[in-house]
């Protein structure tokens, strides 16, 4: 029945008789798609709104396009072409999520279409993809293509994090305690006696069997949950992984006196502000400065080497070079 992007407040239940299996995967892709629902389908579930604006507008029209789908009131299945790559084989990359989406053939897409909804015609919502696949699949490569492109200063940041998520579901496994675990994940998720209820408008129940779970943290808004129940080997749920909302906040700041004597106090104010792209006028108003004074650092920035300057559209985006990541690394404490 593929991937439940959870939205609202009915339950799905996924039983348990015995203590399950547990592991962890880091896959991005479930990030990436977390923030597709959040920024580009709608379905606000905590990102913040300089996220979810920068994320919009990065994104091309074919990829506003494929993500319509996900936007539908109440509606949370979709097909499993929507994680090309599953979490259950391991660590997932998101260049290898953009390669399999690339490689499904149309066919393939009508398949997954028809395993999620049944037989015949899909779900209004859907029927769009249905007609045109081959343009869907595109759409929403490019989609993944772009949500990525910004958010993976994000990802790099968030490692200490991701470690410590491996050390606490490494601690759980092996006490034999994945209840104390499930109960942390989220809100959207609770913990009984019989197994997990899982918010969710559009409510199934699953026996786990014999399967394990497969848990995959994620950089999203607070409130996202996305699970696939019905694989025949494995149950994942991706989840918000703990402590993700300091990342919200501003970068940590290299050592701010040293930075400035190189490239200047304002500069290095601007580097730092520089977390994920941003236009000339979210600049602006993020750093209280004149746009004609935005404009001269900016000029002197990318004479360094220090930032790109991209136009899309009406917009001008900014964005920190690889030069600029390595130079603020050496000043970080």
């Amino acid at each position: 029945m593929g991937a439940h992007v959870i939205s609202t407040e009915a339950w799905s239940e996924l039983r348990f008789s015995s203590t399950p299996q547990i592991s962890i995967s880091i896959a991005p892709n479930l990030t990436v798609l977390a923030m597709i629902a959040d920024a580009l389908a709608g379905r606000r579930r905590g990102l913040p709104e300089l996220w979810r604006r920068a994320i919009s507008a990065r994104v091309g029209p074919y990829g506003h396009e494929s993500v319509r789908p996900l936007a539908a009131p109440g509606r949370t299945v979709a097909p499993d072409s929507l994680v090309a790559r599953s979490p259950i084989d391991g660590d997932v990359t998101v260049q290898s999520q953009i390669s399999a989406l690339q490689d499904i053939a149309p066919d393939a897409l009508l398949k997954d279409m028809e395993q999620a909804f049944g037989p015949g015609a899909p779900p209004a919502h859907w029927r769009a993809a249905a007609e045109h696949p081959r343009r869907w699949l595109r759409g929403y490569a490019s989609a993944v293509t772009d949500v990525w492109n910004t958010t993976e200063p994000l990802w790099k940041r968030a490692r200490p994090l991701l470690d410590r998520e491996i050390e606490r579901v490494g601690v759980a496994a092996v006490r034999g305690r994945p209840e104390l675990l499930f109960g942390s994940l989220s809100d959207r998720i609770v913990c009984t006696e019989r197994g997990l209820l899982i918010s969710d408008p559009e409510p199934i129940a699953h026996d786990l069997g014999d399967r394990r779970i497969v848990l995959v943290p994620t950089l999203a808004g607070k409130d996202s949950v996305i699970v696939s129940l019905d694989d025949p080997e494995a149950v994942w749920i991706a989840y918000p992984v703990r402590g993700a909302d300091s990342l919200w906040r501003k970068p940590v700041r290299p050592a701010v006196d040293e930075l400035s004597a190189l490239v200047g106090p304002i500069r290095a104010d601007l580097l730092c502000a520089l977390d994920q792209p941003m236009t000339m006028s979210m600049l602006a108003t993020d750093m209280k400065i004149a746009p004609s004074g935005l404009t001269y650092h900016c000029d002197r920035l990318r004479a360094g080497r220090l930032i790109t300057r991209e136009r899309r559209g009406r917009e001008m985006w900014i964005a920190r070079t690889r030069r600029a990541e390595e130079l603020l690394e050496l000043f970080r404490r």
